[in-house]
């Protein structure tokens, strides 16, 4: 991704959430609340928290040298950057979430209101965006891991914990931040650590 291309992105994630801060998109409402079995909050915590695990797991095991290593990186990459923006972001917009209010334009509320964007369905999407960049040409069935962040999103959505529009901003800066890690010719992170971390546990077994 060249420089033009990365500010037009950063262009225009930026004008969408100016554009969300001065009011909410008509599609903003609260759905009939579900906060038990496949809706429950536990449920979209259990696949970001998986994911994390499983990518640094991989990562450290892997190294860095083979296609799935290095592509296990840079989702380690995008979901670092993709988190570091999210969380900045809910401190910059604190806007209300669905459980606090039934009015979507409620903006700079102050502490204790961070619906905007969603922390875990940037996360998912932000991990599997490089592997399914990556695979999915090769492998179909890879284009399968698309259905995490739509369900995650589907979940914080159902349970009151985001608008609709917090969840679109989450897949969209899951997947910038997926585009950008999986573009670069070596992942950030893996550049700065040790050796036997870019070789890969497995190594020394």
């Amino acid at each position: 991704m060249d420089n033009a291309t990365r500010i037009h992105l950063v262009a225009v994630f930026s004008a969408a959430l100016l554009g969300g801060a001065a009011q909410a998109w008509p599609i903003d409402h609260r759905v009939t609340q579900e906060t038990t079995g496949w809706w429950s909050h536990n449920v979209s915590l259990a696949i970001s928290d998986t994911l994390i695990v499983g990518e640094i797991a991989i990562g450290l095991w892997e190294g860095g040298e083979s296609r799935f290593g290095k592509t296990d990186w840079q989702a380690i990459d995008s979901s670092a950057v993709g988190g570091i923006i999210s969380q900045t972001s809910k401190y910059i917009f604190t806007r209300s979430r669905p459980s606090q209010t039934d009015n979507p334009n409620k903006w700079f509320q102050g502490k204790g209101n961070y619906s905007f964007p969603s922390g875990e369905v940037t996360n998912v999407t932000a991990i599997v965006t490089p592997f399914i960049l990556e695979y999915g040409h090769d492998y179909p069935a890879t284009y399968a891991l698309a259905l995490l962040p739509l369900y995650t999103g589907a979940i914080r959505v159902k349970n009151w914990g985001h608008w609709q529009t917090d969840v679109l901003a989450s897949w969209a800066l899951g997947g910038i931040t997926g585009y950008w890690a999986y573009k670069r010719e070596s992942p950030l992170i893996l550049s700065v650590m040790p050796h036997g971390i870019m070789v890969g546990l497995k190594t020394s077994f």
